[in-house]
Formats: structure tokens, sequence, C-alpha cells
């Protein structure tokens, strides 16, 4: 059930530009190398296609099976791979109601020694039935797409107290709608240059440099990008419990066809762990970001205030809630003027594992976006109940 368990993922919560992080490997699929996932959902979505008038609602059916492979490729070399397909059937939809989705991700792992370690993984995602939907687009237009990402993490230790790392993030967006591909389709490479230094055995001192381009398929002159960012900051880990990060700078941006600006660049991120199966995490963001119109707007900053908790109600039940705020301003080109918006998004879940294999859960996603501009505006609820089995 794709679409509406983003609250229930048990991860530290991720800055925004974050390199290379990667989740850890599931309880169902560990001691094994092969494992192959089965499941089904039935949920009610009331506004499939995220327009801001003439919603159309509809009940979704789902299938899905997922095949996984986690395993020590050598001492030294550890290796995972899936691949996913999943099927939604939805009945009231305008055109194609059977959507088709596949997932295909890999990961390796290679320690060169024990103080120095490489980290690369590849996505690439067909998403027919996208769980965020685009604010603005045109009344119910198809905004299924296919997603390429790559990334990569070199890291070693340089003395006893200082390290290095070097990060790189690819993606490629590549959107199904004619329309939607000419204003949307577009690559944007990440590197990062990070040096640490070991202040005390809990607290690491940072700083960064991340350089960005955005490079657009259709119109680039008129839309493309590129920024340097510079940071310092601090990771504060004191126990297995307990981890803070803080990173603070700026983002020097050029914009191809418009004024270069300068922004304020902020993360937060925070992690607790207060019992077995239980956690609290939240963070803050502030950054530049690419809006859903790019021809009436050069970007959007944004400020995003997240938070997760997930908590262990008894040995099989567990609940878990998760909330995302986002006010933000879209930043008008030539004389179009600034908007701001806000966009929030809350979801709730109950979820039964009477073992490891098996699980059960209840669960209800709402995303609303307020904006100036009307046409702008979305609102969308889905809740529904899903079951998947690993063997």
């Amino acid at each position: 059930m794709k679409t509406i368990l983003r609250f229930a993922l048990p991860l530290t919560l991720l800055p925004s530009l974050a390199l290379a992080v990667y989740a850890p490997i599931p309880e169902q699929e560990q001691g094994k190398a092969l494992t192959v996932r089965l499941g089904g959902s039935i949920y009610h979505d009331s506004n499939i296609f995220g327009a801001a008038t003439n919603e159309i609602d509809s009940m979704v059916y789902n299938v899905s099976a997922k095949l996984s492979y986690n395993g020590s490729l050598s001492d030294q070399t550890f290796a995972t791979g899936a691949y996913e397909i999943s099927n939604d059937y939805v009945p009231d939809r305008p055109g194609d109601e059977n959507l088709v989705s596949h997932t295909l991700n890999a990961r390796v792992a290679h320690a060169f020694s024990s103080a120095t370690n490489i980290d690369v993984s590849a996505l690439y995602n067909v998403a027919q039935n996208p769980e965020s939907l685009l604010a603005g687009v045109p009344v119910n237009t198809d905004q299924s797409y296919k997603r390429a990402q790559v990334d990569g993490r070199f890291t070693t230790t340089v003395g006893q107290k200082t390290g290095a790392v070097a990060k790189y993030r690819f993606i490629d967006f590549n959107y199904d709608d004619t329309a939607l591909g000419n204003q949307l389709d577009r690559a944007e490479n990440l590197f990062g240059l990070e040096g640490t230094y070991a202040l005390l055995p809990e607290t690491k001192l940072v700083a960064e440099y991340r350089y960005q381009t955005i490079g657009y398929d259709v119109s680039g002159a008129f839309k493309d990008k590129d920024s340097h960012f510079f940071m310092g900051g601090v990771d504060y880990n004191p126990s297995k419990q307990l981890f803070l990060s803080a990173r603070a700078g700026l983002e020097d941006r050029s914009r191809d066809s418009a004024p270069d600006t300068t922004s304020p660049y902020v993360e937060l991120s925070s992690r607790y762990a207060y019992a077995e199966g239980s956690f609290i995490s939240g963070g803050y963001v502030y950054t530049l970001e690419e809006s859903s119109d790019i021809v009436r707007f050069l970007d959007a900053k944004v400020n995003r205030f997240f938070a997760n908790v997930q908590h262990r109600l008894t040995g099989t039940l567990s609940a878990s809630g998760s909330l995302t705020y986002e006010p933000s301003q879209l930043q008008g080109r030539g004389l179009q003027a600034d908007l701001d918006e806000t966009t929030t998004r809350f979801g709730l879940g109950l979820a039964w594992q009477p073992n490891k294999n098996f699980t059960l859960a209840g669960t209800y996603d709402f995303d609303d976006v307020n904006s100036d501009d009307a046409n702008r505006e979305q609102n969308r609820s889905r809740f529904g109940v899903s079951a998947h089995y690993t063997f």
C-alpha cells in the first residue's frame, strides 16, 4: 500500500539534501539471501489526480510482489538488490484503470580497510500512481513519471580525530505526460565534500561544501541553474538511543536566465529511541527547491518542519504518525509576483505483526496545499487497510 504508508517508515529523519543515506535491512529479510514479499491493499483516495477543482475520488485496489537479495559477496563486500511490481486498480479513474508501477534498486558496500569504505546505490522507479501529487497542474492530468537515482559515498579516516567524506547524487525525472515533461523533465547532480573532527567521542564537528547542477531537458537556457553550498555544523551521538545533527550555511545560486541569489541554508534533525520498537524524530530544513510551475516561478523558498513517532503498544501492535508542515514562497519569474504557499501532510497508522513475516495495517493520510493562487490549492485524503507476507 505504497501510497499511504509514508508515515510508517522507521527511519532517522534526513535533511532534504543529505547524500547517500541507506535504510537498514528490514527484519523480514534478515537471515537469508532471497526473500519474496506478497501484498495487497484496499483504500479510498479522495483526489486521485490532486486537482484543485472537479476532484475525482475512487477506491483503489492494489496487489504487489517484491523479490529481494541481501548477501556478502566477500569478507569486505556486501550487496543488496530488489525488484517490486505493483498494480493499482482505480475503477473511477478516466482512461487507464490499471496502473502498473515498478521499482528496481541495488546497493554495493565495500570496505577497503577498517578506516576506508565506499557505498554505492542505484534506484529506478516507474510510478504510475504517485504518492505526492504536483500542485497547479491542469485538472485531472496524468502525473505518472519515471525516476532514476544514483548515490555514492566514500569515507576515510585522515588522522586520529579527522575524517573525510566524498558524496555524489544523480537524479533524473521523466514525466509521461508530454506537457508536464516539457516543463519538468530534468537531471540534477549534487557533489559533496565533508571534513570531520572528533571534538569528543560523542561530538563531531563538520565542515561541508556541496555543488549542485539542475539541467532541464526542454528550454534549459530558460530554466537551468547551479548552486554552491558552504556550511558547518555538528553531529552529537551520546548513545545508541539519541542522535542530533545540525548544519547551517548559505547557498549561492546562479540562474541561467534570471538574477542570481544567495540564500541561507539550514538542516536540523534528531532521533530518540525511548524504548524497543519506539522512537520519536523530527527536524527542520530551509532551502531552495524546484517549483511544479517552472514557467512562472524560478524556484521556491521552503521552510520544512517534520516529525515522526512510532510507539509499540504491545509486542505485536504498533502505532505511528507523521506531520510535515511547509510554509514556502514561490519566487516569481519576471513580472510574476511572489506567492505564499503552505503544504501540510499528516499520517496515522496502526500495524499488527503477529510474527516477523506477516503485517496487517490500517492507515490514514491527509495532504493539503493552501496557496495565494487558488489553482494551486489541493486537498486529498486516503484511508484503508493493507497486508503483507514475506517468505
